[in-house]
């Protein structure tokens, strides 16, 4: 992701500069200047940092969405509430780039070339409520990505086809957690760890995944069973996609019938019949390869036999 760490410094806010700053007087030739300022998306925002080049900042967001950026803004203002970096070509996010925003309740980053995030992303933004990274190249979510964000509400990793692999403990903490979209990925499955420390989650989106519906998948599958009625899933859109027996099932619709066959046990008698059932298998052989070594040694002697005769 790039070894350069995002630094920025405290900034008084405005209201602090006008407070502590002479009263108002004539007209300065400074003044002039606001209308270009504004007109270059450069004006102080209400945090006292320069609003970034080709954003827009009002009330604390900050939206620069659909402006083609193949990088974050390098400055915020530092009590940016909502951020919004959608509809950019943005492939990485420098190392501890929310460190100075504490106040960012709202990110999104949807629809973007995002591959992976930087380890402690969120270390600092412990008042961000919704998170967004649909539409993205994540591959993994590793254990601890959301770290100390624990007001986290929503997260949206939707369509991200890459995404094969959730990490047992990547949504670890997140106890306010109430809605999570992990739909059209690439998960084949999921750990019933990353789901059961989420106490208040209500609604699940899990569909349009190649979901693999074998044995390993039954601890999740039924403590799907058991919330259904209090969390709502996408349960129309979840499928199977293996194994065979299975391929186009609908997810929710497998009982413990589906997983009889992962349960099988064998008491003693059937370990004896196995025995005797191998050892007369292997006293067979051994005698059908006897018959068949002699047979084969009769018809060598009788064919050099009948050779003899005719010379």
């Amino acid at each position: 992701m790039g070894s350069v760490q995002h630094h920025c410094c405290p900034q008084p806010k405005m209201g602090d500069t006008w407070a502590q700053g002479p009263r108002p007087g004539p007209p300065r030739p400074a003044l002039l200047l606001v209308p270009l300022l504004v007109a270059a998306g450069v004006m102080p925002s209400d945090g006292g940092a320069s609003c970034p080049v080709l954003c827009m900042c009002h009330n604390q967001a900050v939206d620069c969405s659909g402006q083609r950026l193949f990088s974050v803004p390098p400055e915020l203002p530092v009590d940016t509430r909502n951020l919004s970096l959608a509809h950019n070509r943005i492939a990485a996010v420098p190392p501890g780039y929310l460190t100075c925003y504490r106040e960012l309740r709202v990110l999104s980053l949807r629809n973007n070339s995002l591959v992976e995030l930087p380890a402690g992303l969120f270390l600092h933004a412990k008042r961000l409520a919704h998170l967004d990274l649909s539409y993205n190249n994540l591959s993994h979510l590793p254990a601890g990505m959301f770290q100390a964000a624990l007001g986290l509400v929503r997260i949206d990793l939707s369509h991200n086809p890459g995404l094969r692999r959730v990490h047992p403990r990547a949504f670890q903490g997140l106890a306010q957690l109430r809605d999570l979209d992990l739909s059209f990925g690439g998960l084949a499955f999921l750990s019933l760890e990353a789901l059961e420390g989420l106490p208040g989650l209500v609604t699940l989106q899990i569909g349009g995944n190649p979901w693999v519906c074998g044995c390993t998948m039954e601890p999740l599958l039924k403590w799907l069973r058991n919330r259904i009625q209090r969390c709502t899933a996408d349960s129309q859109l979840a499928e199977c996609r293996g194994p065979p027996e299975v391929e186009g099932a609908p997810l929710f619709s497998l009982t413990e019938e589906s997983f009889k066959a992962c349960h099988l046990t064998l008491t003693l008698d059937d370990y004896l019949f196995i025995a005797f059932v191998g050892f007369v298998v292997s006293i067979a052989s051994v005698a059908t390869n006897f018959l068949l070594g002699i047979t084969a040694n009769c018809c060598h002697r009788w064919s050099k036999a009948s050779e003899e005769e005719e010379i």
